[in-house]
């Protein structure tokens, strides 16, 4: 059965990638994925695309830690989060599994990251949109990222600066990795 996710490019869509999840540098401690390949959903794909050329203008990167998630990583990473408001439910299915979401920070032209206040996967009430315990810095900087993503076509979550999704996300279906084949992230080369 054919699926509706496309391979992101780093070349092709002017973006970093540095999928934390094929890592060990991740809440779980070791690698979820068994190599490194982001995939989206074709919409937030092109979505993805104007916002990269949105930041390059500006002398930025979008730098990636994860997009496509299939439900077994979901399920891992359901049982490894300190606090489950932070984690969808992997028997509701998230908007990760849908391929319309993606975790995400901003890069200046010397390859730094950004200040966000808090690292990805925080977790904490530091790691919340709007927060105003973060430095002002960190906070015009979330700010930066959320106007380009927007621009661009994507949502935010109140509760962690990184992640944005397509609107209206429940609508697209979940993406089975059983529909992946070759594709799928959490088989090895």
């Amino acid at each position: 059965m054919p699926h509706p996710l496309v391979t992101v490019d780093p070349v092709a869509h002017g973006v970093v990638l540095d999928l934390v999840y094929a890592t060990p540098q991740n809440i779980t401690g070791k690698p979820i994925y068994a190599r490194p390949i982001c995939l989206m959903h074709r919409d937030a794909q092109k979505c993805l695309h104007q916002a990269a050329l949105a930041a390059i203008a500006l002398g930025l990167r979008l730098k990636i830690f994860d997009a496509f998630r299939p439900h077994e990583a979901q399920v891992l990473l359901w049982d490894a989060a300190p606090d489950k408001a932070y984690v969808a439910d992997p028997a509701i299915g998230s908007n990760h599994t849908r391929g319309v979401a993606v975790d995400l920070t901003l890069m200046d032209a010397r390859g730094l990251e950004l200040d966000m206040g808090t690292a990805f996967d925080d977790m904490t009430a530091l790691s919340h949109h709007f927060s105003d315990k973060v430095s002002p810095e960190a906070q015009a900087n979330r700010m930066h990222l959320l106007m380009l993503m927007e621009d661009a076509g994507f949502e935010h979550i109140p509760h962690e600066w990184w992640h944005y999704a397509l609107p209206g996300a429940d609508h697209y279906p979940l993406v089975p990795s059983t529909h992946l084949g070759h594709l799928n992230p959490m088989l090895p080369l």
